[in-house]
């Protein structure tokens, strides 16, 4: 039984909670045919969230780029607030209404596990953080979450395919099982060293056995300068107080002349785990938490219909602009009308005295995508951009 879904049958709209076939096919039977505008905002982000990174534009530019429709959007990367639009639509309702299910997916689990990776690595604060969850989604979008938590800043991935898609070399160290295997954590590096290729980098696992001090010890005097790093994934029931356990690590590795050598820290690592331990911790390898992350809860409404300013109750009518002040960074949201496009003369001016400018791009013109995709690197590098000036506060307007 085949309980995937193939982009060509994304395509062919069967991605689609059924009321939007319903509605199509009420439409049809009465005549119904307007050009509407939608919007797609998050009314609150998860947790204490006070910004979010948006994912998935990517793949939603592929599917609405297949589409009769007009589309702007935040680019993939972009750091947003609640009750911004950071995707609009514009097209005859019936010919992109039953895209909204799928739109909607790939906009709110990339974003969420976009903005995990960069708060990650926002607390890290430059350590290493390589994205070690791809256990705990289904095989079939590894890859996707894999990408999500590359582009939202973690430094690395473990897996083969997920790295090869990505251009860059998958990151892991060594499993319990080697350790088991080879009967003690020296005789798993020391093997591990003998066998694997030089460019790999020589990381022990110091949990498996025994006191993590000790193993430490034992795994920097098996192969000497040749160890990089060891890594502690100490289980919570044996943690206890757990930065005290990298101090000692720390104390003892130093006293014995591996100061050279890093601590690596895994297993149940968040946000508030990384601020913790940052102290003694060179890296981490956080799983769960990046790619079980929360969605966000987007949503995708109507806020025109024929030219007219129309919206559900608890939802702004009409289209709208996000604009940023070029000077001072405030952002707005403001109605289309009261906006003239860049370059005009009746540019809106910001209280600061700054010029407004519209932030949301052209992402689709005429069922053709414009511009050319945004690659992995140009994402991070906008993630990271952003990120570090994302606390500046939320929308205004």
């Amino acid at each position: 039984m085949k309980y995937y879904v193939t982009p060509e049958e994304i395509a062919a709209g069967k991605i689609t909670d059924v009321y939007f076939r319903r509605t199509e096919q009420t439409l049809k039977a009465r005549g119904i045919h307007k050009r509407v505008v939608a919007e797609v905002i998050a009314k609150g982000l998860p947790e204490d969230w006070e910004w979010g990174i948006l994912g998935g534009v990517e793949e939603a530019a592929e599917l609405l780029a297949g589409l009769p429709v007009e589309a702007r959007a935040l680019p993939e990367g972009s750091a947003f607030y609640p009750w911004e639009p950071v995707l609009t639509v514009e097209g005859y309702y019936e010919e992109f209404g039953a895209y909204e299910t799928a739109i909607l997916g790939m906009l709110c689990q990339a974003s969420g596990i976009m903005t995990v990776a960069a708060r990650c690595k926002l607390a890290a604060c430059e350590r290493p953080v390589i994205s070690f969850g791809a256990r705990r989604v289904h095989p079939l979008i590894v890859p996707l979450a894999e990408r999500c938590a590359y582009a939202g800043g973690c430094d690395g991935v473990s897996t083969v395919y997920a790295a090869e898609l990505l251009g860059i070399t998958p990151s892991g160290t060594m499993p319990h099982s080697l350790c088991l295997l080879m009967g003690s954590t020296a005789a798993a590096i020391i093997a591990f060293d003998e066998v694997i290729e030089r460019g790999a980098p020589r990381v022990a696992l110091v949990d498996t056995f025994g006191d993590e001090k000790f193993e430490a010890v034992a795994a920097a005097e098996a192969i000497g300068k040749r160890l990089d790093a060891v890594r502690l994934d100490t289980p919570g029931s044996r943690r206890g107080d757990f930065k005290r356990i990298l101090e000692e690590v720390r104390w003892e590795l130093d006293l014995r002349g591996f100061e050279k050598v890093k601590i690596f820290v895994s297993g149940g690592i968040t946000e508030k785990t990384i601020q913790e331990l940052n102290a003694y911790a060179d890296g981490y390898g956080v799983g769960t938490r990046i790619t079980a992350a929360p969605t966000v809860d987007f949503a995708l409404d109507i806020v025109e219909v024929d030219g007219k300013p129309l919206a559900k109750r608890g939802k702004e009518s009409g289209r709208k602009e996000l604009v940023r002040c070029r000077k001072c960074g405030l952002r707005a949201v403001m109605p289309a009308m009261q906006f003239a496009r860049r370059g005009s003369r009746r540019m809106p001016k910001c209280e600061c005295g700054g010029t407004l400018e519209p932030i949301l791009e052209p992402l689709v013109a005429r069922g053709r995508r414009t511009g050319k995709p945004q690659t992995i690197e140009q994402i991070r590098d906008r993630v990271k951009a952003q990120a570090h000036f994302a606390t500046i506060g939320p929308t205004e307007g």
